[in-house]
Formats: C-alpha cells, structure tokens, sequence
C-alpha cells in the first residue's frame, strides 16, 4: 500500500521524496511505499484542524464520544488486518501486535467513557449571590508526534483523550510506521469523524518537525521519542509559551531480592527484558540481584534466555521478531559488541536467515561497571545485563544512578522493602513483583528526570493535559 496523508478530509499523496517500505523480516518483502510530505501539508492541516476546532469543541462530551465509540467497533472488526500490516512493516510479533490493537481498542472505549466526566468544580464567592466555579476547556489544535515501536496503541492514547477533550489533531507518525497509520487514519474516517478533526502528515521530522513545532495555530504538542529530540520539542515548545508533553528515553530496572520467589520473578524478567525484542521504553536493561541468590537467579536467567527464539514474526515459535529497521539494527549490534567484551550469561537463537531480515539474538551479560555505557545508555533491543550488590540500600543506590527514570520493579516477599522500593526508586512508575513494562491505560504513564517532562499520559491525567482551567463567576444580585 501507499502512505497518504489526510488533510481536511481529502486523501492527498505528496509529491515529494519516496521511499520503499520493506519488511524488517525479510528484506525483499516490499511492503508499500513512503511518501514524505513538505512545510506546505503540514501549514494546511493544522487549517483545516483550526477550522474544524470551532465546530468539534462546541459538541457535547457525548457527542464527541459516539465517534470514538465507532472507531472502537471498526478497529475491533479490523484488528487482524491492521496488526498484520504493523508487524510486517515494523517487525513486532504478530501475537504482540493483536494484543496492541486489542488496547487501543479498549483506550478507545475507556476515553470515550470521559466524555461524560465532570469538567471542573464549584468554588465558594467571598460575595453573597456570586456563583463560581472552574471548567476545563480545550486548547485548540494539538499537533501529535508518535513513534515507531507502538505503531497503534501510542497514537490512540495520545489522540482519544485530545480528541474526547474537544482538541483537533494534526498527527506526524514516525516513517517506520506510516503505513499503519494510513490504514488506522482510513477506519477514522469510515467512522464518519467529521473532515479536519483528525489530519494525517507523514514525512521525515527533519523536514517537516520544524514546522509543526512552528505553526501559530498549534496550542500543544505531544510527542514519544528520542531524548534529545524531545529536548529540542520541549524548548520550541517553551519560547512559544504552548504546552508540551514528552516521553523520551528510560534505563529500566529489575532488582531482585535475596527473598525473591523466583519461580515468578524469572518469567517477569524475561518478558520485560525480551518481549517485542527490547523495544520498548519500559524494557527491563538493567537487572540489579543481591549477592546471596545472584548464582541462583544466573542459572535460572540464562536456561530462561537461552530458549528463547528470534525469527518470522508471523511464527508464534518465535519470542521475538527483528528490530525495526537498518538503523535500529546497526545501533543495537554496537551494544551487542560491547556485551561481548564482558562475559555473556546466555544468548537465544535466530531461526531464520540472519541475511534476510534484521534479527538479533536476545542476549544477556555480566561483568559492566556501573559507569559503563551498556548500564547507562538506553540500548532499544534484546539485550541485559546483571549487576551484582550487597544490600537492599546498595540496590536502591544503584536504580537510581541513572540520568532517566521511567519505569522500576522490586521483586521480594519481604513487604517493607517492597513499600521502601516505592519510595526511595527515582522513578515515575514503580512496581513491586512485576514486571517493568505493561503499565495499564486507565493509570497516568511517564517518568522522571529525563524521561519525561512534567505532565502524565493515560489515565485521568490526561485530561488534565489536553485542557485548560477557565473560572467563571456569575453576580444574580
């Protein structure tokens, strides 16, 4: 298929550059092809967004709510099709990709529920026969910079809440996923979403970043990403006085407790560490174990990796898919090469050809310096490494000697170090006997230090962000 961008309601195929879309799994599978739009699609859609605000923010919560209701139903009637197209165009496994469309579905739902939420307080007057209360009103246009890695479920849940708000969208999805959102954009329509409320620019964000950051009509931006790109966004954001909103890097950590149960912690670290081949900003990259079971949990750890296969995504054999591109791949198998001048623990197998798509083999290591780029720098792919301490207080210490501070899980039976964990980890999601990845929709998701800026995803907190406070005060003397 081919990218299209929506703007206004109306189909357009830009001009521009084009580029091959080919499976990360088999590099001569083309997929589709990328067309990558100019400064001009993006100052037209955030018109048509402006445009179409006057009429989507005067519409009832309920209202608003009926078209996220159907774009549910559709998704749900689409869910394999759209899943198979996210996982040959980025690689997730197809088992992963059905359980991702299946949340949007539910995010859908549960922001459409929102609508009929109440949106601000009454407020006491000093006056007599003075009403006064607050509301929650929308900002206008919000322009939406989604990633690769969730092709569907960060969209929707950056979109829904703006959209249930009674914001308009003009949405930049990242190039490795661009056919997936054609096709996600195409069931918005369908579902009769009125023309400008949702407008879709696909391009490189060298190209077109600059001037969706820029356009006087955008309000707020939110945006999943790299760090230093989202850096860049925050302070274009901050000298236009416009919120901003962004989730960028996390060094994750597992600890694990000399009192741990093992029999659930392995299968937990597992899955946060290896599930979407590391691909996740929750991944679990650094697993932190006390000295008297660290032998204990590296045995376990490395008959658990050692299992574990990379191959066809379509395969349900294989735990994990390819990375999503030839840049991830080239950015991974550096830090795969530093793993190997440590000690490797285990490594998991490829079972396809490694020539034909790009596939790494999950792997686990010991041996690093806390100071060493592999226990320091977000690595995005299958790869761990184990750090050995002496102490509860000594565990904690090494979670939090970390530039980032999204997500970090303790795994003990013992209930006031889980409850301590909670406290003293700098983190903005923290965890006691699960595992780091897998944060629910209905909960606020973001982190500390560099991995977030101030205001929350998901959730009620959503709200929040996609709203301003307005107080109103009425005098019936």
């Amino acid at each position: 298929m081919d990218s299209q961008n929506l703007i206004n309601g109306e189909w357009v195929i830009p001009e521009g550059t084009t580029k091959d879309v080919w499976n990360p799994a088999n590099m001569t599978g083309k997929v589709g092809t990328l067309h990558c739009s100019g400064p001009d699609h993006v100052k037209h859609a955030v018109d048509a967004a402006r445009l179409a605000f006057k009429d989507w923010s005067r519409r009832t919560g309920a209202g608003r709510a009926d078209f996220l209701y159907k774009i549910s139903s559709l998704l749900e009637t689409h869910r394999e099709e759209l899943a198979k197209l996210a996982s040959s165009e980025m690689g997730k496994p197809l088992h992963e990709m059905l359980g991702e469309v299946t949340r949007g579905i539910n995010i859908l739902r549960y922001y459409a529920g929102e609508g009929m939420r109440e949106i601000g307080d009454v407020i006491p007057a000093s006056q007599k026969n003075v009403l006064q209360y607050s509301k929650r009103v929308p900002l206008g246009v919000v322009g939406v910079i989604t990633p690769w890695n969730f092709p569907v479920a960060i969209p929707i849940w950056k979109i829904a809440p703006a959209l249930i708000c009674g914001n308009t969208i003009v949405w930049k999805p990242a190039e490795n996923a661009s056919l997936t959102a054609t096709r996600l954009v195409e069931i918005f329509v369908e579902a009769g979403l009125p023309a400008g409320v949702v407008n879709l620019v696909i391009g490189k964000g060298s190209v077109i970043g600059n001037t969706l950051l820029e356009e006087e009509g955008v309000k707020a931006v939110s945006f999943t990403g790299s760090t230093s790109t989202g850096q860049w966004i925050a302070s274009a954001c901050a000298k236009r006085n416009i919120k901003f909103q962004t989730e960028m890097g996390g060094k994750n950590v597992a600890v694990i407790l000399a009192d741990a149960d093992l029999s659930k912690t392995i299968p937990a670290i597992v899955s946060g560490a290896y599930s979407s081949a590391g691909q996740k900003c929750t991944a679990t990259s650094r697993i932190i174990v006390e000295g008297a079971i660290y032998e204990d949990v590296k045995r376990e750890l490395s008959q658990a990796v050692s299992t574990l296969k990379t191959g066809d995504p379509f395969d349900s054999a294989n735990y994990l898919g390819p990375v999503a591109s030839r840049e991830q791949f080239e950015t991974v198998s550096k830090y795969v090469e530093m793993a190997r001048q440590g000690a490797i623990v285990a490594e998991g197998t490829i079972t396809a050809n490694p020539n034909r798509g790009y596939f790494i083999a999950p792997l686990l290591a010991e041996g690093f310096g806390i100071d060493h780029p592999l226990i320091q720098e977000e690595i995005f792919g299958p790869v761990a490494a184990l750090i050995r301490v002496n102490s509860f207080e000594e565990a904690v210490e090494a979670c939090n000697n970390t530039i980032f501070g999204l997500t970090a899980s303790v795994f003990t039976s013992n209930l006031q170090n889980g409850l301590r964990f909670l406290d003293e980890a700098d983190a903005g999601m923290v965890r006691v006997n699960l595992e780091t990845a897998g944060v629910e929709y209905q909960a606020p998701f973001g982190g500390m230090k560099m991995s977030s800026s101030h205001t929350r995803e998901q959730g009620t907190a959503a709200l929040q962000f996609y709203t301003q406070v307005k107080t109103c005060a009425i005098s019936y003397e």
